[in-house]
């Protein structure tokens, strides 16, 4: 059972409470065959999820290779990889020789892909989004697969629907859902083709104390910035629950590959969630618009099913990340846009 703390202070404590792995994984890794390999580990998951998996090893006494593949644009965070026992491979994923030049592993976690602001360069988001997910499908034709999706190819629902199930079919709302939907089609088509095993991930939306739909509310909140209401509804999870998750899901892939959302049970109101930091910080949450009838909402219960509940409970999060920026704590300032309803991130 992993213990949390009523504050955290640092990075480094942050850091190792993402990448604590729950009994669950150290158990799954002590019997899952062949080592690993993250694409795309550089960002905002991909560190915290490798460093889980090692540790995971560690834990079980045994011995994988993890291996984490990524341009690296950031030198110190290649480095700081290495030092956690992680090996890296620096290259471009765009380019056919060098995945081809990857080394072949049972399992890949695959992470890249372009995230929000794709509206500023689409064609690079397609390419990112679908042909690179193909060159990978088959080069590892052969691999267990478990590939990062997006709950935003799924359309706005009716608020008390409970939000959209796997089975439910996508509407993709702009080009960005839209090519991440190929990236699904890409590792599906793969996945029948030539019988690889591999599961999706519908997910929306991560939380930590430095960025995230949590944070971006509490950031204005405390700046004294409007908040936009129209979007008034969204779904959870902390990352480390998460990446808990992600990791088990490779005992779950199947052929042709299936789906799994993965996000809290909770469906949160952002005018209450930004009326909650208003009473941390003291102060009055100025609002815009008002919360329309549908928002895009995950419903989680397979992912319940198979791992659980999220042990991080969305009042945890927030007395953290409200003690995080009152603190001045790092922001990596990259903002979900999750108030977007016409696609266009």
């Amino acid at each position: 059972m992993i213990k949390y703390p009523e504050v955290i202070d640092n990075e480094e404590q942050l850091e190792e409470l993402l990448s604590k792995p729950a009994i669950e994984v150290v158990e799954l890794f002590k019997a899952l065959e062949g080592d690993l390999i993250f694409l795309g580990i550089a960002g905002k998951i991909g560190p915290s999820i490798a460093r889980m998996a090692r540790r995971a090893c560690e834990e079980a006494g045994i011995s994988k290779r993890i291996i984490g593949v990524s341009r690296f644009s950031n030198e110190q965070e290649q480095h700081q990889l290495e030092g956690f026992g992680i090996e890296t491979i620096k290259g471009d994923l765009l380019d056919p020789d060098f995945v081809k030049s990857l080394p072949k592993v049972k399992n890949i976690i695959f992470l890249a892909g372009m995230k929000f602001g794709s509206e500023d360069n689409l064609s690079l988001t397609w390419a990112m989004n679908t042909y690179m997910p193909a060159l990978v499908a088959e080069h590892y034709k052969d691999s267990t697969i478990v590939a990062f999706s997006t709950g935003c190819v799924y359309p706005l629902v009716v608020i008390g629907s409970g939000g959209s199930l796997e089975s439910d079919r996508p509407v993709a709302i702009g080009e960005y859902a839209q090519s991440c939907l190929g990236r699904e089609r890409m590792f599906e088509y793969g996945s029948k083709k030539n019988g690889t095993l591999a599961s999706l991930i519908r997910l929306n939306y991560s939380v930590e104390l430095r960025y995230g739909v949590l944070v971006d509310i509490a950031t204005k909140v405390k700046n004294e910035d409007q908040i936009d209401l129209s979007m008034g509804y969204f779904n959870i999870i902390w990352q480390g629950d998460m990446n808990v998750m992600v990791l088990r899901a490779l005992a779950h892939c199947s052929t042709p590959a299936g789906i799994i959302n993965i996000t809290g049970p909770e469906i949160l109101s952002v005018r209450q969630v930004a009326l909650e930091f208003g009473q941390l910080f003291g102060k009055t949450p100025k609002f815009t618009g008002e919360e329309a009838p549908t928002a895009l909402l995950s419903n989680a219960g397979i992912s319940q099913g198979l791992f659980g509940k999220p042990k991080v409970l969305p009042g945890q999060m927030i007395t953290w990340i409200a003690s995080w920026i009152s603190h001045e704590n790092k922001l990596l300032n990259k903002h979900t846009h999750f108030e977007v309803r016409d696609g266009k991130y």
